[in-house]
C-alpha cells in the first residue's frame, strides 16, 4: 500500500502575501512593490527554514523603516494570508483516508506560523504526520527533509507519492525513489491518484 504525502502552501491551501497586505495598502501599485521588494515569498522563506520571526522582523525594519507597522502585521497577522481551501483538493485527502490510503504532509512552513495556522484546518486531522520545515530547520527540495519525511513516516521511499506545486521539489523526492506529482489542480491530481489505484 503506497502512502500519499501533501505539501500544503498552494496544494490544499491558498496562499497570497497580497491577500493580508490588500487590506493595509490602498494604492495598487504600492501593494506590488511591497510584496516584490519588503515583505517577499524569498524573505518569508527564511521562516520556512527555520529562522525565528524575533530575528528577521527588527532586521526588517531596520532596512525598511518607513514600513515598520507593516512588517509587524507579517509576524501577527499571518492566517490572513490564507484565503481558504484550494478547490478540490480538501475532499481527495478525505477521500484517501476514507479508504484506508494513510495520508501524510510535508510542508515548508513556518514553526512559528504553524502553531496559529494548524488549529484553523482540520483537514489536518485525517494526516498522520506532517514534517514542518521550520519546526525541522531545513526546508525542501534539501534531501535531508525528505530523510526526516521518511523516517518519520516508517515507509521506504518507492511508497511515498508526493504532490507539491514546485517541480524541484518533486524532483528532489523523485531522485530519492519517492513518486511524485507536480500539482496544478484538484482534477489532474485525481486523474494521477485514480491511475495508481489509491482512488
Amino acid at each position: 500500500m503506497s502512502a500519499v504525502v501533501f505539501d500544503v502552501g498552494r496544494v490544499l491551501i491558498q496562499w497570497d502575501l497580497r491577500c493580508l497586505f490588500a487590506k493595509l495598502i490602498d494604492d495598487p501599485d504600492e501593494l506590488e512593490w511591497f510584496v516584490t521588494n519588503v515583505v517577499t515569498e524569498q524573505w518569508h522563506h527564511q521562516h520556512d527554514e527555520g529562522r525565528a520571526l524575533a530575528d528577521m522582523v527588527p532586521e526588517r525594519i531596520a532596512q525598511f523603516p518607513d514600513h515598520a507597522d507593516l512588517i509587524r502585521a507579517y509576524a501577527t497577522r499571518f492566517n490572513e494570508t490564507v484565503p481558504g481551501p484550494v478547490p478540490g483538493t480538501h475532499e481527495l485527502a478525505r477521500r484517501l483516508h476514507a479508504r484506508g490510503v494513510p495520508v501524510f504532509g510535508l510542508t515548508n512552513f513556518g514553526h512559528e506560523f504553524w502553531a496559529d495556522f494548524r488549529p484553523t484546518q482540520p483537514i489536518f486531522d485525517l494526516f498522520t504526520d506532517i514534517v514542518v520545515s521550520g519546526t525541522e530547520n531545513v526546508a525542501k527540495p534539501e534531501a535531508e527533509i525528505y530523510a526526516i519525511a521518511e523516517a518519520r513516516f516508517g515507509l521506504p521511499p518507492q511508497q511515498l507519492f508526493f504532490i507539491d506545486d514546485k517541480p524541484e521539489n518533486i524532483t528532489a523526492a523523485i531522485a530519492r525513489g519517492w513518486q511524485g506529482h507536480v500539482f496544478t489542480d484538484a482534477q489532474r491530481l485525481e486523474d494521477a491518484l485514480s491511475a495508481r489505484g489509491l482512488l
